[in-house]
């Protein structure tokens, strides 16, 4: 299988090493200003940053190229990026965070929201630590996570920060030098807290699920999410 990588940086490489590993090939390394012939490659795999995402996906998604998207901050033009790929019957997924054990975090936290619904005495609080080049916040991550809790409870949104109303999820975001990823879900109540935590150790994780998704789409069409990856019902 023949990759492009769109960004170059940390995570970049981290994707090229597993890539490699894996009897796949590099035939593009994009910074942000490179010309390129996306038509090279087989499946794209994009982790630049928020200035650049739109126009790589688009441009995949215009030469018929499937495309996997990791890259934040973005999301205000996902419903165009959507939209395009149906309309030129492409492939594309997006993931706030490609890590298989995020996403198995994913489904238990919406389980949880589910059994924590109707207990009203407990507060609902989230906590998100990235190292400090990560250029947004809150996370994507934390961002999935609290409109998991929002599909299953009674809140209406979330709220950056220890501040929040009732219908509000607070999420704090702190910037730690050397931290991949840590996301803790808390309820608390007077009685007892309940809390769970997923905490990477390296950027290893989402390098492996973002060269498992490419692999996963070449050949469909369609816009599909990591549940579909990891055939989760």
């Amino acid at each position: 299988m023949k990759i492009a990588l769109l960004g170059y940086g940390r995570m970049g490489k981290e994707i090229e090493k597993i890539a490699l590993s894996r009897g796949h090939e590099i035939v593009i390394r994009k910074d942000v200003d490179d010309k390129i012939d996306i038509n090279l490659a087989d499946v794209a795999i994009d982790f630049s940053v928020p200035s650049s995402a739109f126009n790589n996906i688009t441009n995949c998604i215009n030469n018929n190229v499937p495309v996997i998207s990791g890259t934040t901050g973005w999301l205000d033009k996902y419903d165009e990026a959507v939209a395009l790929c149906k309309e030129k019957n492409s492939a594309f997924i997006y993931a706030s965070n490609y890590s298989l054990g995020v996403n198995i975090f994913f489904e238990l936290n919406k389980q949880l929201a589910k059994m924590m619904s109707t207990l009203e005495d407990y507060k609902i609080s989230s906590e998100e630590i990235h190292h400090t080049k990560k250029l947004d916040a809150p996370s994507g991550t934390a961002i999935t996570l609290a409109e998991g809790i929002i599909e299953n409870t009674s809140k209406k949104d979330w709220v950056l920060g220890d501040k929040a109303t009732e219908d509000s999820i607070p999420i704090v975001a702190k910037r730690i030098p050397d931290v991949p990823g840590t996301h803790t879900i808390w309820y608390d109540s007077e009685v007892d807290s309940i809390e769970i935590k997923h905490t990477a150790h390296s950027r290893k994780g989402f390098a492996l699920g973002a060269v498992v998704a490419a692999e996963w789409i070449l050949g469909k069409n369609g816009v599909f999410s990591m549940k579909d990856v990891l055939n989760i019902r």
